[in-house]
């Protein structure tokens, strides 16, 4: 009979765990909760380098609640899901409001904070404080999928009821900000979603889905369903200094709160649209299209160059909601493809 689960678990990180992350090091409930957020759906090696300048930037909870939106959003440029960037910052903001600036150090009052659910709440209180909480990011749910070989998409809520049982079940009273560490490590590093290794795992020796020959089809994938095409014309309106008018988009939807180019549905829109506000017949240059997927459609941008002989257009100039943006000109985030495109210009791989 082999060793319990936690056991042979807390014995392989000692010696094959990561030990080396920024986040472990001074570890603080902030850090942790920022790092947390930041993994949802990105990786490890993606995460680093924001994650360091992020700390530079809002070294406290205090730094983070006190800084504007544009400059938070900013630092998060590239990382994309803008909603994780734009919670933590209200979460920053209640808990300086109502937790004298403090994380809460209880589940329910964590889970209260915009953008922290049951796992990254448990994996804070876990990680930085001792407390015996069960987690279940991704990487977790396919370690104890194939473990105990739950088969269904852990979307459904019965499958993710299972997955929740066994992960409480599993969870050690004792060194479990290890424990915690230990099987997210396990899931990232050796029981990956293709190929895992399983002659290296500490816990083959009782894992139902290698017994059974299914490591590779657990878990059970998402229901695959075909994703929507969507198609927009983005207007690049340049002036003589190789500025460019951006729009800043409302703060819901996709890229809320960052630079954008503003977007129509076709160029005969666009052509429109610059006749009217811009008092300008200058020919629109079609560039290069730009593809872009998200979680739940594709996104195919055609890029649309107006060169302006004049200066700022100020008729359509709403407040802060339309900048000339170059280089980090301007304060605030920049959606990836938009900033696709600029490197493009920039780089005059596109005249």
């Amino acid at each position: 009979m082999p060793q319990s689960f936690s056991k042979r678990l807390l014995q392989w990180s000692r010696q094959h765990g990561r030990h080396d992350l920024p986040w472990q090091q001074d570890i603080s409930a902030y850090r942790v909760w920022i790092s947390e957020v930041m993994l949802q759906q990105t990786q490890v090696e993606t995460v680093i380098p924001y994650f360091q300048r992020f700390m530079q930037s809002f070294p406290s909870i205090q730094d983070l609640a006190n800084a504007s939106q544009d400059t938070v959003l900013e630092n998060w440029s590239g990382l994309g899901y803008y909603a994780r960037g734009r919670n933590l910052h209200k979460a920053a903001q209640m808990v300086v409001a109502e937790h004298a600036g403090q994380m809460p150090e209880q589940l329910e009052q964590l889970i209260a904070l915009p953008g922290i659910g049951r796992s990254t709440a448990a994996a804070i209180l876990s990680i930085a404080h001792g407390q015996e909480q069960a987690i279940l990011d991704g990487n977790v749910k396919r370690v104890l999928a194939r473990h105990a070989a739950i088969e269904g998409w852990y979307g459904q809520a019965k499958v993710l009821k299972m997955l929740w049982a066994l992960a409480e079940k599993l969870t050690p009273k004792s060194n479990n900000a290890a424990y915690t560490q230990a099987i997210m490590d396990l899931g990232a590093t050796l029981c990956t979603r293709r190929q895992p290794r399983c002659a290296e795992c500490p816990v083959v020796a009782d894992c139902l889905a290698h017994q059974q020959g299914l490591q590779e089809q657990l878990p059970t994938p998402k229901p695959k369903k075909q994703i929507p095409q969507r198609e927009v014309c983005m207007l690049l309106i340049r002036n003589d200094q190789n500025h460019f008018y951006m729009q800043r988009r409302p703060d819901s939807g996709i890229w809320g709160g960052l630079l954008s180019f503003p977007e129509f549905a076709d160029s005969a829109e666009a052509s429109q649209w610059a006749a009217i506000h811009l008092s300008t017949s200058n020919r629109l240059q079609p560039l290069e299209p730009l593809s872009h997927t998200f979680s739940h459609f594709q996104l195919q941008i055609t890029p649309l160059l107006l060169d302006l002989t004049t200066g700022a257009p100020e008729q359509v100039m709403e407040a802060d909601q339309w900048v000339w943006y170059k280089d980090g000109s301007a304060t605030g985030g920049i959606a990836t493809p938009v900033q696709k495109i600029l490197n493009r210009l920039n780089a005059r791989l596109i005249k």
